[in-house]
């Protein structure tokens, strides 16, 4: 055979096909191969997707305006309609001034007139104070207007109120009182007297008669009249005098705070030297008291952590109790007083470095029962050596008030009673000393600053 000659291999693979020839064989699958082909076509239809009828779109009619139409109404052209619309929705303003008048006419008369207002107020307050700032800004100091006029340290001022002449009068810790003419370029225009013994806390020139200078030290309060060219000794005590404002606006009485805590009343009409009335209003000690600018009959009294208003006429002496109390200072307060204009606002000076203003909380009321407190932080760690700082108000002013500064350059400064810091009074080349002790001119862009060297610096218009 010619199978010998194959190789093993070809020898298994041909005895594997002849093996599987016979297998098929047996199997006879030519002889159904017909049914197959029924059975596959049967199942092919079975399985085909039977077909959805589609569904008939229902056909949405837009409705459509006779505008976009392009169709015009019955005997009235588009346009013509158009241009009456639009002249009745939108009325042609004419042209120049235009009355301003509300949209309904006379009907909101009474509210328009009140916004009206309103709108008007609060923009003259904003030009108001735009204009006070820049009369601020015009006021600076220069050599000609620094003079010593007390020997030591400054512990009070005063203004005169005339217009036409500026003339200053200061007291220092040895009881001298320095009266300087700033127009005077002289020597002369400075001169020194010594009508007390003791530190010059407090003066005033007398609001009827300017002619009349009150002052006081320790032991006394005086009254220079230089029509008579005399010191009068109004009140003499013994129980340490610290501060002193009038009652009335002739000053012929005077409300009297003393340093043990006590306050006095005392009337120039009276013969002698003795107050008229001695009370205890619960004081350790009094260092500053100050009358309502309209109502006379309070006063308010500043002390060791205390600030009350009391009513003159309940006065006693001992158990005297405020009308209202003034809370929050956790130490010595260096001086409390009422805005000029109405009283309505209140500024504080006190040891724990704070200022604060307090506003709109009536005499009957303490504090914290209403009305509004603002608390600003200053340093008024003035030392031993330096005059504790006392804020005074603008006497022009409701709102504003100067207070001495121990930041460098040195400077006064001056707030609003809302904290805002509106002014800076400073000069490098002439202000090198701090000015405890400030005050503003009544009429005219002055403010006079003392040091403790005895010395006066002058801000003013050049």
């Amino acid at each position: 055979d010619g199978c010998s000659q194959l190789s093993a291999y070809e020898r298994k693979r041909l005895k594997n096909i002849t093996e599987n020839a016979k297998f098929f064989a047996a199997l006879k699958l030519h002889e159904h191969r017909g049914f197959v082909l029924l059975v596959s076509v049967a199942l092919k239809c079975v399985n085909c997707a039977r077909a959805k009828p589609k569904k008939a779109e229902e056909e949405t009619v837009r409705r459509r305006s006779m505008r976009l139409q392009r169709v015009e109404p019955s005997g009235i052209p588009v346009v013509e309609v158009l241009a009456q619309l639009e002249a009745e929705e939108y009325p042609q303003v004419p042209a120049g001034p235009f009355p301003m008048v509300p949209e309904g006419g006379m009907e909101n008369s009474k509210l328009t007139e009140g916004l009206l207002t309103t709108w008007m107020r609060i923009s003259e307050v904003l030009m108001m104070l735009c204009r006070y700032q820049d009369s601020l800004n015009s006021m600076v100091l220069s050599q000609e207007n620094i003079k010593k006029v007390v020997k030591y340290r400054v512990c009070s001022m005063a203004i005169h109120p005339s217009e036409s002449l500026l003339f200053v009068a200061a007291g220092d810790k040895t009881g001298q009182i320095g009266l300087w003419n700033v127009a005077c370029r002289s020597e002369e225009g400075a001169q020194v007297f010594v009508p007390h013994s003791s530190a010059v806390t407090r003066m005033q020139f007398s609001p009827c008669n300017p002619a009349h200078l009150l002052s006081l030290s320790t032991e006394s309060l005086r009254c220079g009249d230089v029509t008579r060219a005399v010191f009068d000794e109004i009140c003499r005590s013994e129980e340490n005098l610290s501060s002193f404002d009038f009652l009335e606006e002739d000053a012929c009485s005077a409300i009297v705070g003393c340093w043990d805590g006590r306050v006095a009343v005392v009337d120039r009409r009276t013969p002698g030297t003795s107050s008229e009335l001695s009370a205890d209003i619960g004081f350790r000690r009094t260092r500053t008291v100050h009358v309502h600018p309209l109502r006379k009959q309070y006063f308010m009294a500043a002390g060791s952590v205390d600030v009350c208003i009391y009513d003159v006429r309940c006065l006693k002496p001992s158990g005297t109790r405020p009308v209202s109390s003034l809370k929050g200072h956790t130490k010595s307060v260096a001086s409390a007083y009422f805005s000029p204009g109405t009283g309505s606002r209140v500024v504080t000076v006190c040891a724990d470095d704070t200022l604060r203003y307090r506003g709109g909380s009536s005499l009957g009321k303490t504090s914290a029962a209403g009305g509004f407190v603002v608390i600003h932080r200053h340093n008024t760690n003035t030392g031993r050596w330096l005059t504790r700082f006392q804020a005074v108000w603008d006497p022009r002013r409701e709102d504003c008030f100067v207070v001495g500064s121990m930041a460098r350059p040195r400077q006064v400064q001056l707030f609003q009673d809302t904290g805002k810091l509106l002014h800076v009074f400073c000069s490098p080349d002439c202000l090198s000393s701090v000015c405890s002790i400030n005050v503003l001119h009544p009429t005219k862009n002055i403010l006079v600053g003392g040091n403790s060297s005895g010395r006066l610096h002058v801000f003013k218009e050049e």
